[in-house]
């Protein structure tokens, strides 16, 4: 009683004291004082979190939208009765975050609570916009106890940036990208887009089983690996070599890759790339969590004839040689700047990338750019077989061997002896026209490897009679 009866004196002195204090304080100082004293009494920090940094020009901070992110789609906020939703740009569905005013209780950090607020600020007076975010401030507040600062803010506010990018990577619209030529490059369209829809997944990839299982236990290896590849110092990317006759399904192979990892995928098209230079631009306006793709690299451009050629003895350059000829990494492409795209100290700019070449001829293809650890993983996309058709007619046709057996059959022995690629196979299977049910696509698909056959054995006993007639002229001509 006599505590409370001494604070009911002292606080008209203390009001009266402070009273005298601001009136020569100007409203900042006094605004500084008062925190500090609520600080001094408070057991609790608050961080605060705005949407955009000191550097407007550069958009929204990258911290802020992934707190929204996190926030719209934690389990704290499934009591909030206050949500805002926009429609925003190359993603799958609206946006919902919360709205202003609301609180969030977040209890899913070891047993440490954060209260989150969204708020938004209005200026008091008119003022000249010159950025955005110049007609109202709004920011995210999160309040926790100061006991717990150094977890919050080394391992609980990182861990809410990669679980917010997580979430924004599952909503966004995945794309697909393609190089344009340098003479058209801005600051902001080095590469142009469409939506990647590509249907592809390992589901319904028509390939040998085994190596199937491969190749997603190894994805699923990559994408789990970031501590991994930082632990013995490696740049988080791998590289794949699909290679295989015309038709096999490297193109398949790549969008189910990128489907499965929920990646974007850029095509590459070197011939539109005039320089190392202009290649590493490129490389850095790609964005994490991408399959880079480089189809028919045999075909793209020359990267080997320049080492041969030096190899070559040189000779006194005519009239007629064009300056292009000249290997200068500054103006024209070469072997050694794509070898330094692929695993050079550019390389590293970034992570979790996933690089792919494709060749119908990997054995035109220069040893430096597909050895292990360029190319860590060569995939060899072949003929369709038996494994691979039953994937295919349960695809187009949802059909099992045990519904026609004696077909399934004679197709198994054909395909063992026929080279016909999947995308052959697979059009033989399409249901095109009203008539056209499952047993004559089957027996479409046989006429066609009997014919093949066909023609194989009448080739190989062509070849056998002439090898016949060769060895006779051979003997006649020692026997002369």
């Amino acid at each position: 009683m006599a505590s409370t009866q001494v604070w009911a004196a002292l606080l008209p002195i203390l009001g009266f004291i402070l009273g005298l204090m601001t009136r020569g304080m100007s409203h900042a100082k006094f605004k500084l004082l008062r925190n500090k004293i609520a600080a001094y009494f408070s057991s609790y920090i608050q961080i605060t979190i705005p949407e955009y940094g000191a550097e407007r020009f550069q958009g929204r901070s990258d911290f802020f939208v992934a707190i929204e992110a996190y926030l719209s789609d934690s389990n704290s906020a499934l009591g909030v009765r206050k949500l805002k939703a926009e429609v925003v740009s190359n993603t799958k569905k609206p946006q919902v975050s919360i709205d202003d005013e609301q609180e969030i209780i977040d209890n899913s950090f070891d047993g440490v609570t954060l209260w989150w607020y969204a708020q938004t600020e209005y200026p008091s007076s008119h003022i000249i916009i010159n950025h955005p975010g110049d007609e109202r401030r709004r920011f995210y507040r999160v309040v926790f106890h100061k006991k717990f600062r150094d977890d919050v803010i080394n391992t609980f506010l990182p861990r809410v940036i990669e679980n917010g990018h997580a979430v924004i990577a599952n909503n966004r619209q995945r794309r697909l990208f393609t190089n344009n030529p340098s003479n058209r490059w801005s600051s902001t369209n080095m590469w142009s887009h469409v939506a990647f829809q590509h249907p592809a997944n390992f589901t319904t990839l028509a390939m040998d089983p085994t190596l199937k299982e491969d190749i997603i236990n190894d994805l699923n290896a990559f994408e789990e690996g970031k501590d991994y590849y930082a632990e013995v110092g490696k740049a988080w990317k791998r590289g794949y070599l699909l290679f295989g006759p015309p038709g096999t399904g490297k193109s398949t192979m790549i969008a189910a890759i990128a489907n499965k990892l929920g990646y974007d995928v850029y095509d590459l098209e070197l011939t539109a790339v005039k320089n190392n230079t202009e290649l590493r631009k490129l490389f850095i306006e790609t964005k994490e969590k991408s399959v880079i793709v480089i189809e028919d690299i045999d075909c793209s451009v020359n990267l080997t004839s320049n080492r041969q050629n030096k190899r070559k003895p040189s000779r006194k350059k005519s009239s007629d040689d064009s300056d292009d000829e000249k290997d200068d990494g500054d103006t024209k492409l070469t072997l050694s700047g794509v070898l330094n795209f692929i695993d050079g100290l550019w390389s590293a700019c970034g992570g979790e990338r996933i690089i792919i070449f494709t060749t119908n001829n990997k054995d035109e293809l220069d040893p430096a750019l597909i050895r292990r650890g360029r190319m860590d993983k060569h995939i060899k996309m072949s003929y369709c077989r038996y494994d691979a058709f039953k994937v295919l007619a349960s695809n187009y046709l949802k059909i099992t061997e045990n519904q026609f057996f004696e077909k399934f059959g004679e197709i198994h022995q054909l395909l063992e002896d026929v080279d016909m690629s999947p995308a052959d196979v697979a059009e033989h299977l399409m249901r095109m026209g009203k008539k056209k049910d499952a047993d004559a696509c089957l027996q479409g698909l046989v006429d066609a490897l009997r014919n093949a056959k066909a023609d194989m054995d009448t080739k190989k006993k062509g070849k056998a009679k002439e090898g016949e007639r060769s060895t006779e002229n051979k003997d006649t001509v020692e026997a002369k």
